[in-house]
């Protein structure tokens, strides 16, 4: 692996890691354009680019989670009550999304994918507030929630903070504990979502070396170790910083990188 290469790898581990702990976001899904980028100029099998992409990225999260959260943690703004709710639905959704992703065209991946972020840019960039309800859904509610943001998280490499955010500020969580709260199920999404790629990617035809199922190990190693040394940092700025302004300069980035997984979709098209 060329130096060049290594600090591009690093550079994106930096912000990842200081996006997750800022934004509870988990950082996967603004790393996946980036990490398509990178396994297109390696030559990775075109119908496998998206695919390791997304679970690579996913898997960085299982490490920067815990850095951000510990972070969050220390001020007291992760609501773990809620956490405990939402994991047995999370686990289960982030084993399926993977599987839904296996049986998807790479196209119909990438489409999705940029489809995914575009929607998500727009909330950031937006920042709607709803309106508050009394109180969280009971355990089966819970578990279909947590279902259905594993799903989604595990089919686009993310954290699930775009979904499960809104979602516990709608029951009346306070925005940052939901951020807080947020990184922390971060973790079960990306044990069960790595899990999942490592066991439906084993025995997959032209995956390169180095590769555990979907996984490409030496881009993970790289990117989880800047990330975790990232995390913390923008867990602390989250607490510190008009973190609407942030946002909105995220939302930008993320256009920009809906842009890019969009035309990936078409060129794997025209191929």
């Amino acid at each position: 692996m060329s130096w060049p290469l290594i600090a591009a790898l690093c550079a994106m581990g930096v912000f990842g890691g200081f996006a997750a702990g800022l934004l509870g976001i988990g950082g996967g899904m603004i790393l996946v354009p980036f990490m398509t980028m990178i396994f297109t100029s390696l030559d990775f099998p075109p119908p496998l680019i998206v695919h390791m992409a997304i679970a690579t990225c996913l898997a960085t999260i299982l490490f920067t989670s815990i850095s951000s959260v510990r972070a969050h943690h220390l001020k007291g703004a992760v609501r773990w009550d809620i956490v405990w709710l939402f994991t047995p639905g999370i686990l289960a959704g982030s084993w399926i999304g993977p599987w839904i992703g296996k049986q998807m065209n790479p196209m119909v991946m990438a489409l999705f994918f940029g489809a995914f972020v575009a929607v998500a840019a727009t909330q950031m960039l937006i920042d709607t507030k709803p309106a508050a309800a009394h109180a969280l859904p009971g355990r089966p509610g819970m578990f279909a929630a947590g279902g259905g943001i594993g799903i989604l998280a595990g089919l686009v490499g993310a954290g699930g903070g775009f979904v499960s955010i809104p979602f516990m500020t709608w029951y009346s969580v306070r925005i940052h504990n939901a951020v807080a709260t947020s990184a922390a199920l971060g973790f079960p999404i990306a044990l069960a979502g790595t899990l999942a790629n490592i066991w439906f990617g084993l025995g997959e035809a032209g995956l390169p070396s180095h590769s555990l199922g979907f996984i490409y190990l030496p881009a993970l190693a790289i990117i989880s170790t800047a990330s975790v040394l990232m995390a913390p940092l923008g867990a602390r700025t989250a607490h510190r910083w008009p973190v609407r302004r942030l946002r909105r300069s995220f939302a930008y980035i993320l256009y920009a990188l809906a842009l890019y997984m969009l035309w990936k979709g078409v060129v794997l098209y025209r191929a």
